[in-house]
Order: C-alpha cells, then sequence, then structure tokens
C-alpha cells in the first residue's frame, strides 16, 4: 500500500542538519502514514551512507552532482510513491505531527494545489518567518511575507489563500504535479517555487496557508546571509523569473527595472558597505542571465 505523504528532503553537505531533521520526524510521525526520502545532491563526502546506517527506515538516494534545489527536488519526486509529496528543507525542524494538517486541507478542495504550514524562525522562538505571501508586483517583482519577522501571537491563525507557498516546506498533490510538471530546474537555486506556483495558479488552482500546522526554519544555513552565491542566484533568477512568467511590455518593463533600478541600487549598497564581492556576485549575476538559453528559459 502506498504511502499518503512522501517527504522529500534535499541534503547538500548539511549532515548535521538532516539529521536532526530526521531525528524530528521519527519522534513525530509514528503515527503518519508517510516515507521519506533523502537525496544527496552532490555532497562533497557521500552523506547517504551515514544517513542510511543510522536511518535504515529512510530511503537515500545519492545524486554525483549538484542538481540544485529543483534538480534535487525532482529527484525525490520522480523516487516517491505518496499521494502528496511534502517538499521540506533539510535546515528544518518537525516540533509535532501537525503535518497532518495540510493533508487535511489538500483534500477539503478539489481547487487547491499546494499548502505551507506556518514557519517559526528557530531564533528567537516563537518569531514568525511565513504566515502567507503577498501577490508579487508585476514589474517590480516584489512581494512581502505575511508576518514575517512578528512574534506569533495567534494574530495569524486563520486559514487563508496565499500568492504562493514557502519553498522551505509546501505540501503538493501528486496530481498537479502530473498536469502542471516538475519543479524547473533552469533556476538551479532561488525562485524555483515561486514559479512552480505561477504555473499552479496558471492551471486555475489555489494555492494556501495552514496555521494548524507549524515548522521550524533554521533559515539560511547552507548559503549563508547575504552571500556571494546568494546574491549571484537572486539576480540572476530575478531576471530569469520575469522573462518566463510576465508578457510583451510589462516583461520589458520588469526587465529594464531590475536592470537599472534594482540591481544598481544593490551594487551601490554594496559598494558604500564595502562589499566588491557581492557588486561581483550581482554583475555575474546579469551575465549569467544573458547567457542563459533563450529558448530553454521560456
Amino acid at each position: 500500500m502506498n504511502p499518503e505523504i512522501s517527504f522529500i528532503v534535499v541534503n547538500f553537505n548539511g549532515l548535521t542538519h538532516t539529521r536532526e531533521l530526521l531525528l524530528s520526524m521519527q519522534v513525530h510521525l509514528q503515527r503518519v502514514s508517510c516515507e521519506i526520502i533523502v537525496v544527496d545532491n552532490g555532497s562533497r563526502n557521500n552523506e547517504s551512507i551515514p544517513l542510511s546506517e543510522e536511518f535504515p527506515e529512510v530511503i537515500n538516494i545519492r545524486s554525483e552532482i549538484n542538481l540544485g534545489f529543483s534538480g534535487g527536488n525532482n529527484i525525490g519526486i520522480r523516487a516517491s510513491a505518496g499521494k502528496y509529496i511534502m517538499l521540506i528543507n533539510n535546515d528544518t525542524l518537525l516540533c509535532d505531527s501537525s503535518v497532518s494538517e495540510l493533508v487535511k486541507m489538500l483534500e477539503s478542495d478539489s481547487s487547491i494545489g499546494a499548502v505551507s504550514p506556518k514557519i517559526h524562525f528557530i531564533s528567537p522562538p516563537g518569531t514568525i518567518q511565513f504566515a502567507g505571501f503577498t501577490e508579487m508586483t508585476c514589474i517590480t517583482l516584489r512581494n512581502r511575507g505575511v508576518g514575517y519577522n512578528e512574534y506569533d501571537r495567534g494574530q495569524y491563525n486563520t486559514p487563508a489563500e496565499t500568492a504562493s507557498t514557502h519553498g522551505a516546506a509546501m505540501m503538493v498533490k501528486r496530481e498537479v504535479i502530473e498536469k502542471i510538471g516538475y519543479m524547473p530546474e533552469i533556476y538551479f537555486l532561488y525562485y524555483e517555487e515561486l514559479d512552480w506556483c505561477t504555473k499552479m495558479k496558471e492551471f486555475g488552482y489555489k494555492l494556501m496557508y495552514q496555521p494548524a500546522a507549524l515548522i521550524i526554519h533554521k533559515e539560511s544555513q547552507s548559503t549563508g546571509s547575504d552571500s556571494y552565491l546568494k546574491r549571484y542566484y537572486l539576480t540572476r533568477n530575478r531576471l530569469l523569473f520575469a522573462r518566463r512568467n510576465r508578457k510583451g511590455i510589462v516583461r520589458l518593463l520588469a526587465i529594464v527595472y531590475q536592470l537599472l533600478v534594482a540591481d544598481i541600487k544593490l551594487i551601490m549598497l554594496s559598494l558604500v558597505k564595502g562589499r566588491k564581492d557581492l557588486v561581483m556576485a550581482t554583475l555575474r549575476g546579469i551575465y549569467g542571465y544573458f547567457m542563459l538559453n533563450k529558448g530553454s528559459a521560456k
């Protein structure tokens, strides 16, 4: 009998974090019909080996090369058998079995394609990272995280539709993936879940936030805060997102805005802070965007 939920965890040089997540799953998923798939996504050392030894019940898959966030998740999705696919970052923790509330929400309405739980930062405790997203603006490509950095007093305890789910923890119906396709791999890192969510909405699906479920997120443990890698991919992929998800004059204006306003501002702020590495990352992100194959970026 197939499991109800397939948890997909992508690991990249993150053995300690992945182990802590799996330990939390051992405690809180005992009564949940599920399988757990860990994709070791080109870690320097084959971390699937120690994980297999400690967690023999987990399906461990090794990719010899790093295929990025979307590529790693797609490997796990293809190997999964569950009716519902739960993509969950390796730097998160379960604090209870409330992920089952996500299943209930998906089953409550055939038009719901995906759902994310409430997400707390690990520190300070009780601080909200995610309670939904506002719609992204057409040209500036900006949105707002509902409740971001607020202390959780229960002010966002009502389920609500969200403009997009959160890549750190999102549950998707298998039938949705079969209809719209896998997560786009061209992004490699950042913006892939936004693109995916945009496609779900184009197919008529609703995206939901379910506060009855809670996940703890350690946030950016793998790429760091304002790192070269993060700046490069954010710069490149904002432009890529505009090219793939905007049309006509709006697409042109969105790309021009990123190049002549947003990216120039980032470069100036980085110079003021003495972060020449981030200046170079921004410039290389722009260059990387123009070097992408235009056919595959559509």
